[in-house]
């Protein structure tokens, strides 16, 4: 039952804005101070009030006892009744004043004709106290009756009944005008919290506006610091938070960017190397058509031949032609093979393959090129590093013959502790790499060197400028599993 009361109560305190919450609170707690205020004021003011009325019914009825004294003795009821008379007159409060002898006989009363008998017996005195106070309630509200015994109670007893009506008035009067200054004060204190709650609101919606900016992915969106408090440092945070979201933000798109560039230089690679696949397969096939095969046709029609020879000097010739043609298909086999996969990368290792290259690309293109390598005393770096390493030094010596314009090509392989390092140096005419690389296709040699070194765990990097040549940084381990 209780949880759902409470539970309801709570998911709607959740949805109220916050200005109203603070408000709420507000008059909630002066509500709550004012009723209590009235209401202990009442009562203090009641207590105090009816202190005093018994005070004066008490005073009232020493003051009749003591009058009556003597017209008692010389049994002057009229003169009794008289003042009695004249005392209720003189007090509002007082509604009624009796006197009754010791036998209970009433001798004189303010009530007219008819005087109600059960007061006799409301009040009952000693003879030994001065005055007995009791209340009691009838018709007209709460009595306040005092009986005050006359000469010790050998003349008599003189009852005093005073009513609170006017108490009554005197508070209510009391409590009215200071619940309208409570009203009036507290109404004050409701303005100036209504005032205070959107003083103290306007910068958190504020921030909840800017916040929905940043969710809609505005990121430049900056708070206005009204105050140095906690509100004011709130305010600073969000401007750092949304500082570094969008500098994080340009940073996402630098990275994306690139990330684009690259995939589609990967791409750009990928149809590259399934092109150059093809075209290489088609330049096998020719050579393997119009070298070997005619090479293979050439030796079985000279064979043929030598078979309706007659003449010995005839057969020596045609043999002599036919070992030279398959020296010829051997060495075009043989290059091809090499062009392929050098059996020397495998067999040997990646220097002697590496020297051998460099010896045949000098001759090849004529271009002075040298090869050095310090730190290996023998040893060999894993199979994956020998191939990157090769091609990368391959496609770096084929680029110096395309577009370099070179004299001179240096080729520096180093191995110190887990890395093997290479630089391949030139004279030519050099270039701009960051204009090559960001091209649209003209970098795909260059991406795809720096991709089969970045594959390894290595580093790739090209110093070059125009007309003062290139050098290139390739930097891989000595020992991976990664193959490329």
């Amino acid at each position: 039952m209780k949880q759902r009361i409470v539970r309801p109560v709570i998911q709607f305190l959740t949805k109220v804005k916050i200005q109203y919450k603070i408000l709420g609170l507000v008059v909630g707690v002066v509500a709550l101070l004012t009723s209590m205020m009235v209401w202990q004021m009442g009562n203090v003011l009641t207590t105090n009030l009816r202190d005093q009325l018994d005070k004066r019914a008490v005073s009232i009825g020493s003051d009749v006892a003591a009058r009556a004294t003597n017209d008692l003795l010389i049994n002057n009821t009229y003169s009794v009744y008289e003042m009695i008379k004249e005392t209720v007159k003189n007090n509002q409060d007082a509604l009624y004043i009796f006197i009754v002898d010791p036998q209970g006989n009433v001798l004189a009363h303010t009530f007219g004709d008819a005087f109600p008998a059960e007061l006799l017996k409301a009040n009952p005195v000693d003879s030994k106290e001065k005055y007995h106070l009791t209340a009691f309630r009838t018709e007209v509200g709460v009595v306040r009756d005092v009986a005050v015994p006359i000469l010790n109670g050998k003349l008599g007893t003189a009852r005093v009944g005073m009513g609170e009506q006017g108490l009554r008035k005197a508070v209510l009067s009391m409590v009215w005008s200071f619940l309208a200054i409570a009203l009036f004060v507290s109404a004050v204190g409701i303005i100036a919290a209504v005032i205070l709650t959107r003083v103290l609101t306007h910068p958190i919606r504020d921030l909840v506006s800017l916040t929905q900016k940043v969710a809609q992915g505005d990121l430049k969106v900056q708070g206005i610091v009204h105050s140095e408090d906690e509100i004011g440092v709130l305010t600073k945070a969000f401007n750092q938070m949304t500082t570094s979201l969008s500098e994080n933000d340009l940073e996402r798109e630098e990275l994306l960017l690139q990330l684009r560039e690259k995939e589609e230089m990967r791409l750009q690679l990928l149809e590259k190397l399934i092109t150059a696949q093809e075209e290489e397969r088609k330049r096998i096939s020719r050579e393997l058509h119009d070298e070997t095969s005619q090479a293979l046709t050439s030796l079985m029609v000279n064979l043929k031949v030598l078979e309706s020879e007659a003449s010995f000097c005839n057969v020596g010739d045609r043999l002599r032609e036919m070992r030279q043609l398959v020296s010829e298909t051997l060495d075009e086999v043989h290059h091809l093979a090499r062009d392929l996969r050098p059996s020397v990368l495998d067999d040997l290792g990646l220097v002697p393959a590496l020297e051998r290259y460099v010896r045949e690309y000098g001759q090849t293109y004529g271009i002075e090129a040298d090869f050095h390598n310090m730190g290996f005393d023998g040893q060999r770096v894993s199979a994956p590093a020998e191939v990157a390493l090769y091609r990368i030094i391959q496609e770096a010596l084929t680029n110096v013959a395309k577009y370099a314009n070179a004299q001179t090509v240096s080729v520096l392989l180093d191995w110190r502790k887990d890395w093997v390092s290479a630089i391949v140096e030139d004279d030519g005419r050099g270039f701009d790499p960051e204009k090559v690389i960001t091209g649209p296709s003209h970098g795909l040699g260059l991406f795809g060197m720096q991709e089969r070194a970045t594959l390894l765990g290595g580093t790739f990097r090209i110093e070059s400028q125009p007309s003062k040549g290139t050098t290139i940084f390739i930097k891989v381990p000595a020992k991976s599993d990664f193959e490329v």
